[in-house]
């Protein structure tokens, strides 16, 4: 018998290993990688606190085995541990994986490995925890509010606000942290002025995201406790859902130009938003939104900040270049590290054996460093082409819905920062939130 020891904050949980029966996790193939797979579990919270090379050689040699690997689920109290899930890792498997929602939904939980009871991985998830004809329908009405007319206010809107933020800056005393002063403010006042959320509640908005994406990080939920982790999330859930759903019921009746008018008022084929459909939308907004964009934005002062030559070549044509910066951070940071999918019959995943109910966890952070289609995947080079990355999720109707306004965030609050900041630097190591799914910067100190 295997016993795995899996830290998750402050008190060890034992449990023995699954038996594998289609993958042989003890085997010697790939024991040229510097990690043999029987060595890796990607369950443990040791794993994703250990240095980014040692994760590194881990996921190459999950790449490098001819199977898919099953790992034991987080042991946790609020609900029966699983049956494991499949560590997804090559490109090629999490493409195919992504065409194919008919035989890997989301439905039954994207977000968590573990499966949460009731209705809360749609609470949390929204769209991209359903499947059609459901996800097709609350696409259909989120598009359709999406008005280019909409879009392009909010794209120049960018511009003001990053303008706004520079200012702000650069009348300060020329240090801080980047994430606080930019990285964070940008989307999260985007978002918010999109859907017609007041200032006086851009904090709690800020600080609930934060809860609901906390990982096992003790600095933003009681992680060493269950049942107070369990009643933060739902706490934090409940405080999102109001702001939203009183919003709503007054745009109903008063309707402005904002999203949240232009969402409760759609009416497609006789189909609208539930004021719990409208609620769960603006939690995946606000977290997808806001966390990942500025995570992406935070990675980037620190990339360009160890990697001068590029961002020399950056500011030399800086028009030419940053579409391709763009895609680069994204492909190197992975903000969002993993989505689940569930498989819906027996199959075939290339060549790997799939069983009805069968989990798999689609690790973008790993394929986007796939040596069989990215060049020295470890490096950072704003002029890769091709970058066929899928740091936005990938092939398939849950492909990131608001990606054409991340790339627009990114690019303008670098134009702003080194048109206006030439000298700006991260002066410091990041400080990483505790998380095996979101690849976050908590602080990061900088100067100008």
């Amino acid at each position: 018998m295997r016993v795995t020891r899996v830290i998750g904050a402050r008190t060890p949980v034992y449990f023995e290993r699954l038996p594998v029966n289609r993958t042989r996790v003890g085997s010697d193939e790939g024991a040229d990688a510097v990690l043999k797979v029987d060595d890796i579990n990607l369950t443990d919270w040791e794993f994703w606190r250990s240095p980014h090379d040692h994760r590194q050689e881990a996921f190459k040699a999950l790449r490098e085995h001819p199977q898919l690997v099953l790992f034991e689920e987080p042991d946790v109290t609020f609900v029966p541990q699983g049956p494991g899930y499949y560590a997804v890792t090559r490109h090629a498997d999490l493409l195919e994986a992504s065409r194919r929602p008919q035989d890997f939904c989301s439905g039954k939980g994207a977000t968590s490995i573990w499966d949460m009871p009731g209705d809360l991985h749609e609470y949390f998830g929204s769209m991209i925890s359903m499947d059609d004809p459901r996800h097709a329908k609350i696409r259909r009405i989120v598009s359709r509010a999406f008005s280019p007319r909409m879009i392009q206010r909010f794209q120049d809107q960018v511009e003001t606000v990053a303008a706004e933020i520079i200012d702000r800056v650069t009348a300060g005393e020329g240090t801080g942290d980047f994430v606080a002063d930019i990285a964070a403010r940008l989307p999260l006042k985007i978002i918010c002025d999109m859907m017609g959320i007041a200032p006086e509640h851009y904090q709690t908005v800020f600080d609930s995201t934060n809860i609901i994406l906390a990982g096992n990080d003790s600095e933003f939920i009681p992680s060493d406790d269950p049942e107070q982790m369990g009643l933060a999330l739902l706490g934090a859930g409940e405080t999102l859902k109001g702001l939203v759903e009183e919003l709503g019921r007054q745009r109903r009746v008063a309707p402005t130009d904002d999203l949240t008018s232009a969402l409760v008022n759609a009416n497609i084929d006789g189909e609208s938003l539930t004021d719990q459909e409208l609620g769960s939308f603006f939690i995946l907004l606000v977290v997808a939104g806001n966390e990942t964009t500025r995570n992406a934005i935070a990675h980037g002062l620190d990339l360009f900040t160890r990697h001068p030559d590029q961002r020399a070549l950056l500011t030399e044509d800086f028009e030419a270049r940053m579409p391709g910066a763009v895609e680069e951070i994204v492909r190197y940071v992975s903000p969002v590290i993993w989505m689940r999918r569930t498989a819906t019959r027996d199959t075939m995943l290339n060549e790997h054996e799939i069983k009805e109910g069968d989990k798999l966890l689609l690790y973008y952070w790993s394929a986007n460093r796939d040596e069989s289609v990215f060049t020295d995947p470890e490096r950072f080079d704003i002029l890769r082409d091709p970058n066929p990355h899928v740091g936005f999720g990938g092939p398939g109707p849950h492909f990131c819905l608001g990606a054409h306004l991340a790339r627009r965030e990114i690019t303008v609050v670098f134009r702003e920062l080194f048109r206006r900041t030439p000298g700006i630097r991260a002066t410091g190591e990041p400080d990483r939130l505790e998380s095996s799914f979101l690849n976050g910067i908590k602080r990061l100190p900088y100067t100008f």
